[in-house]
This record gives C-alpha cells, structure tokens and sequence, in this order.
C-alpha cells in the first residue's frame, strides 16, 4: 500500500495552497497556526523556507501568466497594425490594452502639436473629468513634458510632491480633478525625436516595477509605427495631390508611387495570408529591382545597424547596400539590407522602412504563436503514442528542448487514482473491462486528454464525477511535476496519466513503479497505483514500443486492481507466473496462447455453458472456493439458497467431471478461475 504524506511534513500544506492558486496572504496560514500549537523552533523554520519557496513558484507561474497576456496584447496590436484603416481605432485599442494589463484606473496618449508648439490629449481610456481630457500642455510642462525633453521614461508615486518636473496650474488643476496621484509615461519616439508621451497612472499611490515600464514601452513603440505609418498615408496622398498639378513630377514620381502602393499591398496581402520574413523581402525586392535579404542579428552589419536604429531610417552601407534595422520595443530582431543600389530615392528608402516595420510585426508574430503552439500541440508524448512512424532525428530534437534523452532506457508507466475510502478506480486505464489501447473501440490509442474507454464505468461507486475530475486534475499535476523533475514525459490520457521515465543503472521498472506510485499518492493525498511496462531501450529509435508498452503498463494496472492491490506500482515481472498473460505480445514476451489453452481446458465447458444458458456457474465456483468449499458460505455470498448453491456443484460436477474437488483437480480449477478473470480485466 502507498504510504501517505504525514501531516509533519513543511511543504504539504504549501503544495495545496498552490494546487488551488490560493491568495498569497493564505501562505501565512500554516505558519501560524504552527506558532499557536507551540511547534518547535525547527518546525517552523521549516515551515517558512516552504512558504518562501511555494511564494517563489506562486511569482513564478503569475509572472508567465502575466507574460503570456503581455504578448497576446502585443500581437493583437500587431495584427491591428498590420491592417491599418483607422488610426484613432488602432491608438484607442492601445492604450486600453496597456490600462488593462498594468491594471491602472486611466491611460491616456498626448500628441505634440509642431505647429501651435504644444502637446494635447489624444486618446484617454478610464477618465472621467472633461477638463483633464481637454488638457493642452506647453513643451516642458509636468512629467510629460519631461518625458519629451529627455526621451526617457519617468514615474512618480506621488504627483502633486514630486519636484523633478515643472508644476503649472493649468496641468495640477486638471491632474487634480481627474484625482490622479501615482503616473509613469513613456516617450514616443519616431526617428531620433519624440512625437508624443503614453501614460498609466492611478488615483492612489503605487510603485511601477520595471518590466511594466518596458511593456508600456512596447505600446508606445506600436502608437508611434501606428501614428508614423498614417503620416506616410497623408504624406502619398498630398503627393498625389501636387502630382495631378505637375505633369512633369507626375512623370517623375509616378513610378514611385506605383512601386509604393505596390509594396502596400503586396506587404499587407503578405500580413493577412500569414507569410514570412522572407516572403517579405522576396515582395520588396522585386519592388525596388534590387536583392533584399533579412539577415540574423549575428549577421547583420552592426555599424550600419546601430546608425539605422539612432536614425530611424534606412542608412547606406558602402557603396551599393542599405540597411533598415527591425526592431520593436527597443528590442533589435534582425535587418533588411538591400544590395545593389547606389542612390535610392526618398520613397523607396521610405518602402524599405516601411518593409522592416512589417517585418519586426511578424517576427513578433512567429515568435507569439511559436510559444503557442508549443504549449498548445508541444505533446511529445503523445506522439509517441499516436504516431509511431515519427522521424526519430525529429523526435530526439524535440525532446532535447524538454532536456529529455530519448535514446536511453525508460519505462511506460500508466497511473490511476482511487476513489476516496472505496479502494475503486475514479475513472482511467484499467477502471473497466475494457482492454489496453488497440485492443477494443472503447480503448483506443487516441483517447487522450482525460478521456475515458467507452467499456469504463462513467463514475466509480462512492465518487461524484466532480470529484473525479478534480482527482485526475491533481493526478496530472503531480505527474507533470515529477516528470519534469525526472527528465520525462507525462500526459492525460484515457481517464489517467501516463508517464515515461529514464530508467537508472540498476534500477528495475518495478522499483520504479512502486516509487512512483508512492510518490504521486503523497503528491495527490489519495491512493494512486501504477503499472509498469518492460524497459524501452529507445524510444526515439523504436517509438512503437512506446504504445506497446502503454498496453503493457494499463494491463499491469488493472491487474492490480483486480488483485486487491490497488494503490500499489508493480510491472508484468512481479507478478510471477501471471507474468505471462500481463507481458502480452511484446518482442521477447511469450505470446500467451498457452495460457488460454490452460484456461480452456480445466473451465471451458463451465465457461460456455454460461455463455449459452446465461447462468452463473464461473461465479458460483468462485464464490465456493472463496468461501472454503463451504455451501453455506457460498450461499451468503450469493444471496441464494442452500440448495440452489447444491444444484449449481452438481451440474459443475457434471461438466467437470465426478473428481473436480480433489486437492489436485481443485488447484487447477482455481488457478483457472483467476487466469480468466484477469485475461478478462487486462482486455487479453
């Protein structure tokens, strides 16, 4: 039997404070209540190194909650761009996504105005005072004023005492009936100036940690691609207006704007049907009559790089070559570097800026759903279930980003939790007749994913299917957790978990199963049984064993159950002589047809006369030796009558022959009777 986690231990209530993403102030909980019972001065240093390292794992999943939000954010910003049509719809949606994840009560956007040489509210999301939004600020003026001077960011706790920036009346009586006390602002910056301040700010004092700042950086690097690429529509159309004027510069310039209208749509055609970066330059090239490669940031020209990215424009580099560097958020992700040109008109450098643009949206694309797909189809296992007939380079290259070594021996484990205080399977591998993946319709390879076989029982007695659920979710937790510990996979899969774990120098795959299945009972606070298949050599050279020996490990698992060893790990090689019938088909493994014939042989004419007559004979005969081969027993365990029990014997007398109850005959019988059950429980 497992051995289950003993109260005493620091980091029990820890694990599930995490499992159910408590708060953080119910980490002070057991530390407490620890102090209030009088616990020794051990105890609770203890207590506290696990409440500060579940804190540190708390931090660490909200941080990549967080992450992962900032860079949905950020794409959906991108693809906004990516078809721009109405500019104050892309800076509104801005600036409501950087009110969002800072989680500030306002944000708001100010535009310099060059030509009345102040700046004005924009956009403003969460504001509630007219005079505040219809504030015009002169240059210099309050912390935005101070973000445009030095093209930095800043932030203040505490507006109305913080010194560094110039006070007016005009700004403190708006700032004040907008109510607004703690603000950070960043620049946007076009080129080598600022165009405008974005802003976060709440009406309560609030320290902005750094990489807020950064993330408010990234928006407002996106409202200034957005504000710049609107400038380029209106600088194309005031062409086309003095064009129409001149036909000598419509003759000059046409083949400009053809080429730039070209890029346009080619660029965002490319955007929408999902193309990549080279496609981009591919589209550019044939543009501009020129080569156009994006090359690397390793390999990119570093001194023309830098020049283009303090510019913000496309620079020469040597006699014939331009280099546009991408970038975004401050961040450089590579550059376009157009070869063969030694004069290029304004225009087209303008078409080679616009391209790098492009090209630093969907780098921040391919790198946002890279990230998605590896959490959402990044299945290893899976696969190895699934698709045996991977390539095995493929399958090594894979696994050795999850740091896992598929080419050493490692062991198919499939795992089930019982239901509480009944000892019964919840659901999963073994819970019915239903027999290993391959071997039935209801138990198919594919039941992934905390599916259940069609021959389980929905629910097991005495366990409601929330429970269920919410075991097998605490069950593939603390699968995960060991895995990754272990540098193996784990998935859901068939209403359980299956695991596969490297195999040490001289560790055995029933050692492993026991431990394992200790392990997760204590991780899970339940009884968890595991079975174990045959070593695996090497899975990624010989991937279908993989499947062969998920059968193996679920036979192992349900035969457990049936022996009244549920919450016990054990493989095919514990089990002795039955040994034979668990091993199934595997290379190496006897093929099993002596075993049935056995079966057939001592009970099948009981066997077939229930089968025809629908009677109950194989459970009578179980019963009768369960009971001691006493007839009074069997029919308390029956719930018949004596003599009911006493004509069942006697026709089994007759199909068995008159010496079926000698000592000899008996032990056959019985040895039989527990074969057929178990080939009937593994799907044999």
């Amino acid at each position: 039997m497992p051995v289950p986690m003993p109260d005493d231990r620091p980091e029990a209530p820890y694990l599930e404070l995490l499992a159910r993403g408590a708060p953080a102030e119910a980490y002070e909980r057991p530390v407490l209540r620890a102090r209030a019972d009088k616990a020794p001065a051990d105890r609770l240093a203890a207590l506290e190194r696990a409440k500060l390292l579940a804190l540190r794992v708390r931090g660490e999943l909200e941080g990549r909650r967080r992450r992962e939000a900032e860079l949905s954010a950020l794409y959906e910003t991108a693809h906004d761009l990516a078809g721009l049509r109405d500019l104050d719809a892309v800076l509104q949606a801005i600036v409501q996504r950087a009110r969002s994840l800072l989680g500030t009560e306002v944000a708001y956007l100010t535009l310099n105005d060059p030509t009345a040489g102040d700046t004005y509210m924009r956009v403003t999301d969460g504001s509630v005072s007219a005079r505040f939004q219809q504030l015009r600020l002169g240059m210099g003026e309050g912390l935005g004023g101070l973000v445009a001077q030095t093209a930095r960011p800043y932030v203040t706790e505490s507006y109305f005492h913080d010194p560094r920036f110039q006070h007016t009346h005009t700004i403190d009586a708006g700032v004040r009936d907008e109510g607004l006390v703690a603000i950070l602002g960043v620049p946007l910056v076009l080129g080598s100036g600022v165009i405008g301040v974005l802003f976060a700010a709440d009406r309560r004092a609030r320290v902005f940690e750094r990489e807020q700042t950064a993330l408010l950086g990234s928006f407002a690097a996106h409202a200034a691609v957005a504000i710049d690429t609107a400038h380029l529509l209106a600088e194309t159309r005031t062409a086309l207006a003095e064009l129409e004027a001149a036909n000598e510069i419509i003759r000059d310039r046409s083949r400009v704007i053809e080429r730039a209208s070209e890029v346009h749509d080619r660029l965002t055609e490319l955007v929408l049907r999902g193309g990549g970066v080279h496609d981009v330059a591919d589209a550019v090239a044939e543009v501009l009559s020129g080569s156009v490669e994006f090359l690397e940031v390793e390999a990119a020209p570093a001194a023309a790089v830098d020049r283009s990215r303090a510019d913000g424009h496309a620079v020469r580099d040597g006699e014939e070559d331009w280099v546009a560097a991408v970038s975004a958020g401050g961040e450089l992700l590579g550059a376009l570097v157009l070869r063969g040109h030694p004069r290029l008109d304004p225009m087209d450098q303008r078409t080679l800026e616009r391209a790098a643009m492009v090209t630093s949206l969907l780098q921040l694309a391919r790198r946002s759903a890279g990230e998605a797909e590896q959490r959402v189809r990044g299945e290893l296992l899976d696969d190895l279930l699934d698709t045996p007939d991977r390539e095995p380079r493929l399958l090594r290259e894979r696994a050795a980003r999850l740091r896992a070594d598929l080419d050493t021996p490692h062991v198919v484990l499939a795992a089930g939790i019982e239901a509480p205080d009944t000892g019964t399977p919840a659901t999963g591998p073994g819970s019915g007749p239903g027999g290993p993946p391959g071997s039935s319709p209801g138990a198919t390879a594919g039941s992934r994913s905390g599916g259940t076989p069609a021959t389980a029982p929905a629910t097991a007695p005495g366990s409601a299917p929330a429970e269920d659920a919410e075991g097998r979710r605490r069950l593939w937790s603390a699968a995960s957790h060991l895995a990754a510990t272990r540098h193996g996979l784990a998935a859901a899969r068939d209403g359980g978990t299956v695991l596969l774990l490297p195999l040490a120098d001289g560790d055995t795959a029933d050692a492993l199963a026991r431990r394992t299945a200790r392990q997760l009972g204590t991780a899970v606070h339940a009884a968890v049984t595991v079975g174990a298949s045959a070593p695996v050599p090497a899975p990624a050279a010989r991937p279908g064993e993989v499947a062969a020996g998920y059968a193996e490990a679920r036979r192992c698992l349900a035969a457990l159950r049936v022996l009244g060893r549920a919450g016990q790990g054990a493989a095919a090689e514990d089990f002795g002589f039955l040994g034979l019938l668990l091993a199934g088909t595997r290379e190496g493994a006897p093929d099993g047809n002596g075993v049935q014939d056995f079966v057939t042989r001592t009970v099948g004419a009981v066997i077939d006369y229930d089968e025809r007559r629908g009677t109950e004979l194989i459970r009578t005969l179980d019963a009768y030796f369960a009971g001691g081969m006493s007839p009074a027993r069997t029919k308390d365990a029956l719930h018949v009558h004596v003599n009911t029990v006493a004509q069942r014997l006697e026709r089994v007398g007759r199909l068995l022959g008159p010496d079926w109850q000698s000592p000899a005959r008996s032990l056959e019988i019985q040895l039989a009777l527990r074969l057929h059950r178990l080939a009937s429980a593994v799907g044999y």
